[in-house]
């Protein structure tokens, strides 16, 4: 079996500190530079599709949830689980592009609908295809008893960490972090690039 980049770490620790147990950083040095990779990966599929990483998150929850009528701001900020300003500045972009509709809520106000128009329907229809492929693709070493296995191990580590389903649907497996109510804010140019930072932190 080969060396990876964290094998030699750990055996300079091992030189440098014999008297650590640095194998904590064989697993989360692991899990962070497979997170940046595949990150890297899935954002050259979705540019593919003219999307950034976030507006196929948020087209993927409007998708995945059935919800034809649309979703308030607050209830896509909680389910793809980022700040409501960096939901607001995704929505802007789709929006331009014209794959949603962004309405306010006749039932309240203060709450504003979004919903996939038939144009961002079709894309996300075809873009989770190749999203899945791609995904195939980056787990392609393991084969399935070693990718429900792995599956397993990280499920129990995320939950042993608070991170358990709650009532609402969760945003796609790979989003950012953060949290979110009611009606979108107004938009913060930084808000989406500081929930990224934040998720990368978090690898």
């Amino acid at each position: 079996m080969g060396r990876d980049a964290v094998d030699l770490v750990l055996e300079q620790w091992a030189r440098a500190r014999p008297d650590l147990d640095a194998s904590p950083m064989g697993v989360l040095g692991r899990l962070s530079r497979v997170a940046r990779i595949a990150e890297r990966e899935l954002k050259a599929l979705f540019s593919e599709f003219g999307l950034e990483r976030g507006e196929f998150d948020v087209l993927a929850t409007l998708r995945r949830a059935g919800a034809d009528g649309g979703m308030t701001a607050g209830d896509l900020a909680r389910s793809s689980m980022v700040t409501s300003g960096a939901v607001t500045n995704r929505l802007d972009r789709l929006v331009a592009k014209g794959h949603v509709t962004r309405d306010v809520d006749p039932a309240n106000r203060r709450s504003v609908i979004v919903a996939l128009t038939p144009a961002g329907r079709d894309l996300i229809d075809r873009a989770v295809v190749a999203h899945l492929e791609n995904e195939r693709r980056i787990l392609a070493a393991l084969d399935r008893d070693q990718r429900d296995g792995l599956a397993a191990t990280l499920r129990t580590l995320l939950l042993s960490l608070g991170d358990e389903a709650g009532d609402e649907p969760g945003g796609e497996p790979d989003a950012a972090g953060g949290e979110a109510r009611g009606a979108a804010a107004p938009a913060d140019p930084g808000a989406e690039a500081r929930d990224e930072a934040r998720a990368a932190g978090r690898s």
